[in-house]
């Protein structure tokens, strides 16, 4: 991705750090859903990754279900993190009491870093979790590769993120308003799985749903958007504000989805987990073959 545009995302969600937890009511949703996704699985973690641990809302849950777990809450955006950090971080009086007396229990390690280059050890992470952030990162496979490095083998890599569908809308209205891209494009769930294999995960599990929320205007839509720092468009974006002529055309072609008087925003949410696996594989998709090497005693005869 062009460092430009990746400095552009992490302003973006600098910015937001203050307003997301208001209006990100579908990316608490969708963690919540993504939780009970580990309903019967077997796994007991020391370690987890949160990787785009936003404000740091994912904690609460990890933590009922994993009390013993410890935590690295990765995010791009210092000030998320220091939203995560408000919220979970060891502070003073009752709470930091306790965290001190119960010294086993769940805690919080922020970490600033780019999902795409994981500062972390090789065979470190016991679970990856990973709630509507992958949309963000430029090569899928590539940022694959780099979470199956950190994990563990037989590690559990969970995740959500978005898929075509995504305010399939708002695409729609847009389209030739002004010759500029106003939505990103999200990649396919079959394409997400097929990454998933090549970067050396096995027994990958894909779902999908469709989740629609309304509004009664579109600039609520637009609103709620820039509140939770998803503005941003990777590739084609204009580098200004849309123009009012633009705007009006948005608006009059986005009233033709209008149903029961409200206007609906469609988001495809695909879910995935995998396993770490063996580690039998190089970051650069090469086979390891162990040799044992042994010696007979003895001469020729």
């Amino acid at each position: 991705m062009d460092e430009r545009l990746k400095r552009a995302i992490r302003r973006s969600f600098e910015r937001a750090a203050a307003t997301y937890d208001e209006a990100a009511f579908l990316q608490q949703e969708v963690a919540r859903r993504l939780d009970d996704h580990l309903d019967g699985v077997v796994v007991d973690p020391a370690l987890i990754l949160d990787a785009g641990c936003g404000t740091g809302f994912a904690f609460d849950l990890l933590k009922a279900r994993f009390p013993k777990a410890r935590v690295i809450g990765l995010d791009i955006a210092h000030a998320m993190l220091r939203q995560a950090n408000a919220r979970h971080g060891r502070s003073r009086g009752w709470r930091g009491l306790l965290s001190r007396l119960a010294p086993t229990a769940a805690r919080l390690a922020p970490l600033c870093a780019d999902l795409e280059r994981l500062p972390l050890k090789r065979n470190s992470i016991d679970l990856a979790w990973s709630s509507l952030a992958l949309q963000w990162v430029d090569d899928l496979e590539a940022t694959f590769r780099g979470v199956h490095r950190v994990m563990k083998p037989g590690g559990l890599f969970l995740f959500a993120s978005f898929g075509p569908d995504t305010l399939k809308e708002l695409r729609a209205a847009a389209s030739g308003v002004d010759g500029f891209t106003h939505v990103n494009q999200f990649v396919d769930m079959h394409d997400v799985g097929d990454a998933l294999v090549h970067a050396g995960f096995s027994h990958p599990v894909m779902e999908m749903e469709h989740v629609t929320l309304t509004y009664s205007e579109l600039a609520g839509l637009m609103r709620d958007l820039k509140a939770i720092g998803a503005h941003t468009v990777k590739q084609g974006a204009r580098a200004g504000l849309m123009g009012k002529t633009a705007w009006l055309r948005l608006l009059e072609n986005y009233e033709h989805f209008r149903q029961d008087g409200r206007l609906p925003a469609t988001y495809e949410v695909v879910y995935g987990h995998a396993w770490a696996g063996a580690k039998d594989r190089l970051e650069d998709g090469r086979q390891i073959i162990q040799m044992k090497m042994t010696s007979r005693k003895g001469g020729l005869r």
